[in-house]
């Protein structure tokens, strides 16, 4: 067995950002620090976005940002700023060469394409098996989720946010690049929570993507179908698809954490790091690799990582409700823009709020519906 001081399995965005602010931080300068994937990411395999404040750590590589954002349903639409915020999109061969780039001249990191195919809690240590190799550490990170015991189980539910995208080059000037829709409720609900993302980062192109809240996936044919009806609707023919993406992520307050161990913690969304209730990842993956390095930093124990806040309830309270009756995703959405102005929104769901600021957001939604949720979970 080889053994490394730090071991991160798997590439992703949770593994490569960890690794990135391992480069930067000085106290890791002295420690071995192994990458485990099957692969090598360089190609644009996805697309990441999220709302944040002023300048941020990431704005090298932004794509492109939004002041302003779009909201419809049958029952409200309106087009808000969302100053001092900035909605901002990343594109994942960009993350990937900033991030590898960061690495190259670490002579203490290593990157190894082998597949991983277990990991292993010891007495006084931790083990990875691979296709070629086994490593042990006192530090695993793993952001591969091996198993998929979140949809088998009944406690929590386990919804999806699933989508694909069409990137969408046109011969006219058909798009305002200064606003986003950030959900469009105006397509075919079909008894679910299904909208349109739309990202106009030029004047004649965009990106389109077909999106649910829901616990099954559909055959790929009806995102494209419902992607080429809404072009067809807002008087758009005469286009190119220039890239694609489809992408599926676990929306559920599923304790993934538990599997932590005093050697080996989960992160990204298999540690549970994806926002429960919307299913955003990027932004959270940003906060919690910084609290992780200090707790590395500190050497405690990898299972006391996790903390459980108010906020994982409120997710579960959506969830539950999404996945009795999926249909209420439109008019809970539409509810929540109506009433209450998205800066708020956005820090409550950067989990920022304080009780005051939440007892007033509550006040401001489905009351009753949340209170029969709190009820059947309590009883």
């Amino acid at each position: 067995m080889v053994k490394y001081d730090y071991i991160i399995v798997g590439a992703g965005a949770a593994g490569l950002m960890m690794a990135y602010r391992m480069a930067k931080e000085p106290f890791f300068a002295d420690k071995t620090i192994l990458i485990l994937d099957k692969e090598k990411k360089t190609q644009n395999d996805r697309t990441w976005c999220f709302w944040e404040q002023n300048k941020g750590e990431w704005d090298d590589i932004l794509h492109h940002s939004w002041s302003k954002i779009y909201f419809t349903s049958d029952s409200y639409s309106s087009k808000k700023s969302i100053s001092p915020y900035k909605y901002k999109m990343i594109k994942g061969d960009d993350f990937y060469k900033k991030t590898w780039k960061s690495l190259e001249n670490k002579s203490n990191i290593t990157f190894r394409k082998e597949p991983v195919s277990e990991i292993l809690q010891e007495e006084k240590f931790a083990t990875v098996i691979t296709s070629k190799n086994t490593y042990f550490s006192k530090n695993i990170l793993n952001s591969i989720l091996f198993s998929d015991d979140y949809k088998k189980q009944s406690k929590y539910p386990a919804l999806q946010q699933h989508f694909v995208g069409f990137f969408i080059k046109t011969k006219e000037n058909h798009f305002d690049n200064s606003i986003a829709t950030f959900m469009d409720f105006s397509v075919e609900q079909k008894e679910n929570t299904r909208f349109m993302y739309v990202l106009p980062y030029k004047k004649n192109e965009a990106l389109f993507e077909y999106t649910l809240f829901s616990a099954d996936l559909l055959p790929y044919d009806e995102y494209k179908v419902g992607i080429e009806k809404y072009l067809l609707e807002k008087g758009i023919t005469d286009y190119e698809i220039i890239e694609k993406e489809q992408g599926s992520i676990p929306m559920t307050s599923y304790e993934f954490w538990k599997k932590n161990s005093k050697n080996i913690i989960n992160i990204g969304t298999s540690g549970g790091w994806s926002k429960a209730s919307t299913g955003f990842t990027f932004k959270n993956i940003d906060k919690k690799t910084v609290e992780l390095i200090h707790h590395l930093k500190q050497e405690k124990s990898l299972e006391t990582f996790h903390q459980k806040t108010k906020f994982w309830l409120y997710d579960l309270l959506l969830l539950d409700i999404l996945a009795k009756k999926n249909y209420l995703g439109a008019s809970i959405f539409s509810k929540m823009f109506k009433n209450i102005a998205p800066q708020k929104i956005f820090k409550f769901l950067d989990e920022e709020t304080t009780i005051v600021e939440e007892i007033q957001i509550f006040s401001k939604m489905q009351k009753r519906l949340f209170s029969k949720a709190l009820i059947r979970r309590i009883f």
